[in-house]
């Protein structure tokens, strides 16, 4: 286990200008083309020669070839049926006048949708490179195997699985990892087997009682953890008998020698981290105390903030990597690639996450696998890092401006890319209702849950913000301070419309029109995938 402590990378900004990094697939020390038409750092899907057409020379060829590639690809498929065709032109114009705030969400480069729309998705490729049980899966090999490389190598892993179809996929994977080596390998080995087939009825049945026995300690829902950390509606809560660790109730934190105290009680099998809608950062270091002191493996859910330590903004302490036996996340969030799965672990949980398929997976899906090695080549990039600085920097900035306009955030302010907003006591809203009235003001977010929310998990008494997408598209700190605006002008001009209604508001006309006017603006200067045409 490592012993060093390292802190959040607070280096400020620095003013790169570079090509998008859709423009190559390099590694760390390979730059892309750089020069007064690059963009900013972030800002890789802005601007004349922005996305996959780079800087320089061969960005005008490259952004027309782009153009060219999705706009053919909208004939045919208009050909067979049209409104699906129009349902994908009509999504980018959706994405090209709003503002984008979810923090789950991004714009994947050209070259990553490319990389999807391909005949790799014709192929059954169930197993693993080179162990196949197809044949004639040399080029899906190639691709898992590119892909397995580039995630090893961005985060420092000792051993990556890139199957995954989904964030709760890649969790099904680890939680049954760890089920397979540290309750049915035990059991084998008793019984002189090396195969469940193998086991004797009455010990298979022992074996499957036992794995119903298992315990986790998760994050709790309204303190910004996830469905899939142990809840009763997802599987994970039917896998595991789950009890949930929250944060002070003062502060919105979490209280590590509270948790401490709850695993030395309830001693899980298995300790999830991490989290959807916590807006600090956590230690893993710390988490990886606990879990040894009580003989739980951790396993970390970095899905929300994988590109920040990709991006080497959390290192040390915060990056999970080092201290958690297995690690999980989704591409499509901060890390700006397809919607999808990845699974990393120490070599000891190889073989068993490994197993993926066919223990929780079917298939693979070759083409987004590709999408994935594009991706986590895109994020080896070092504009990358700019970018991942660039995220936190935009969220501070946003968290102070909506502040300084009297809005209240679930612990005062951010550390990451989530700002959480309390609009029950800044403005007397649910969340649902102030998700519709910022909708109608040209503002994309989802409501979410506080911290022991009264209005439940539906309605909620929370917005939350995220900065990845709008820091994509090269938006900055004084940006951001427009959008905080934006947000509390939108929200002081709405109101409940029933007293007995949770769903139900009502927004100042005028003041929606005059925010969707100021959104225009700001998108206006930072278009989305500005080099296409369709």
């Amino acid at each position: 286990m490592p012993t060093a402590s390292g802190t959040t990378d607070s280096a400020p900004l620095d003013p790169l200008v570079a090509g998008s990094p859709g423009a190559q697939t390099g590694v760390p020390g390979e730059t892309g083309p750089t020069g007064s038409q690059g963009q900013a750092a972030g800002g890789a899907l802005t601007g004349a020669q922005g996305s996959a057409a780079g800087a320089g020379k061969a960005g005008p060829a490259l952004a027309e070839a782009a153009s060219t590639a999705f706009r053919t690809a909208l004939q045919v498929v208009a050909a067979v049926e049209p409104g699906v065709a129009e349902a994908i032109g009509g999504e980018l114009a959706n994405q090209r006048r709003q503002l984008k705030l979810i923090a789950s969400e991004n714009y994947a480069s050209p070259a990553v949708l490319l990389a999807m729309g391909n005949w790799l998705s014709d192929k059954y490729a169930e197993g693993t490179a080179g162990h196949r049980m197809y044949a004639g899966c040399e080029m899906v090999d190639r691709v898992e195997t590119i892909a397995t490389e580039h995630a090893k190598a961005l985060f420092g892993a000792e051993h990556a699985y890139v199957q995954p179809h989904s964030g709760i996929d890649a969790n099904l994977v680890a939680y049954w990892a760890v089920l397979a080596k540290r309750v049915e390998q035990p059991l084998l080995e008793e019984a002189g087997v090396t195969h469940v087939n193998d086991l004797p009825q009455q010990a298979w049945d022992r074996l499957r009682r036992s794995y119903g026995e298992q315990r986790m300690l998760g994050m709790s829902l309204d303190a910004g953890g996830h469905l899939t950390h142990g809840f009763r509606p997802n599987i994970s809560g039917k896998m595991f008998d789950q009890r949930s660790y929250g944060v002070d109730p003062e502060t919105g934190l979490v209280d590590y020698s509270a948790v401490a105290r709850q695993a030395r009680e309830w001693r899980p099998l298995v300790i999830v981290a991490g989290y959807s809608a916590y807006p600090r950062n956590l230690n893993f270091a710390t988490f990886a105390e606990i879990a040894e002191e009580v003989g739980a493996t951790l396993v970390v859910d970095m899905a929300h903030f994988a590109g920040l330590v990709a991006g080497k903004v959390l290192a040390g302490d915060f990056d999970p990597v080092p201290w958690a036996p297995v690690v999980t996340s989704t591409t499509h969030k901060s890390l700006r690639g397809p919607r999808g799965g990845i699974v990393l672990c120490q070599q000891d949980y190889a073989p068993f996450v490994d197993k993926g398929c066919p223990m929780v997976l079917g298939g693979p899906l070759p083409h987004v696998m590709a999408a994935k090695a594009v991706a986590l080549a895109e994020a080896r990039r070092p504009e990358f890092t700019a970018y991942a600085r660039s995220i936190v920097a935009n969220a501070k900035a946003l968290a102070l401006g909506l502040q300084k306009r009297g809005v209240k955030l679930v612990t005062g302010g951010t550390d990451n890319h989530i700002v959480l907003v309390d609009v029950a006591a800044s403005f007397g809203l649910t969340g649902r209702q102030a998700e519709s009235a910022l909708l109608d003001a040209g503002v994309v977010t989802n409501r979410n849950s506080v911290p022991a929310d009264p209005n439940g998990p539906w309605y909620t008494s929370g917005v939350r913000l995220g900065t990845p997408a709008l820091t994509t598209l090269g938006f900055g700190e004084a940006e951001l301070d427009e959008v905080a605006a934006i947000i509390a002008d939108a929200l002081k001009a709405t109101s409940p419309a029933s007293a007995t209604s949770k769903a139900k508001y009502a927004i100042d006309a005028k003041v929606a029109e005059a925010c969707r006017r100021r959104c225009a603006e700001l998108l206006a200067a930072h278009r989305l995938y500005p080099e296409i045409e369709l």
